[in-house]
């Protein structure tokens, strides 16, 4: 047997220290939490995705009473984008979430099926997403989806 470690890096920032392009996107994806339809979970979720452009794609949780049905906010996000600018490569996004009681003090992370998609954005783009999770203890920043993804499945099996 062989056993190996996988590392990541991952910056922690307080708000104030992070750049004006960033603060601005990680405040988009607090707004957005408003706009969720979580009237199950009570955990709204927003997700702003910014293109190597300059535009920046929003997005929000979307559940429904069959909960397969429903949307996260990152994918939500993210297929906006690839629908309006399918050949701008997808370059950061930030991702924020509240219960009934406010912002999480840690930040949240994407599911697996949000990572999984974001994934094959940087491996189409050939560029990394940077990812910045916002909780109110400040900001993770990772420099990119497969961070968070490091055993990646990159659909290169498939061929």
């Amino acid at each position: 047997m062989t056993e190996f470690n996988i590392n990541i890096s991952v910056q922690f920032y307080d708000m104030f220290e992070l750049s004006e392009s960033d603060r601005l996107l990680v405040e988009k994806a607090k707004a957005m939490t408003d706009t969720s339809y979580a009237p199950y979970s009570h955990f709204c979720v927003g997700a702003a995705l910014a293109l190597a452009d300059g535009q920046i794609f929003l997005g929000s949780n979307q559940e429904n009473a069959v909960f397969p049905v429903g949307l996260c906010a990152e994918r939500t996000a993210f297929f906006a984008a690839s629908a309006n600018a399918p050949e701008v490569a997808p370059v950061a996004i930030a991702i924020a979430a509240r219960n009934s009681e406010g912002f999480q003090s840690k930040p949240v992370t994407p599911c697996g099926a949000c990572r999984q998609a974001l994934l094959e954005a940087e491996m189409r783009f050939h560029q990394p997403i940077r990812v910045l999770l916002y909780g109110t203890e400040g900001v993770y920043v990772l420099p990119s989806m497969k961070s968070l993804l490091p055993l990646t499945f990159d659909g290169s099996e498939l061929i």
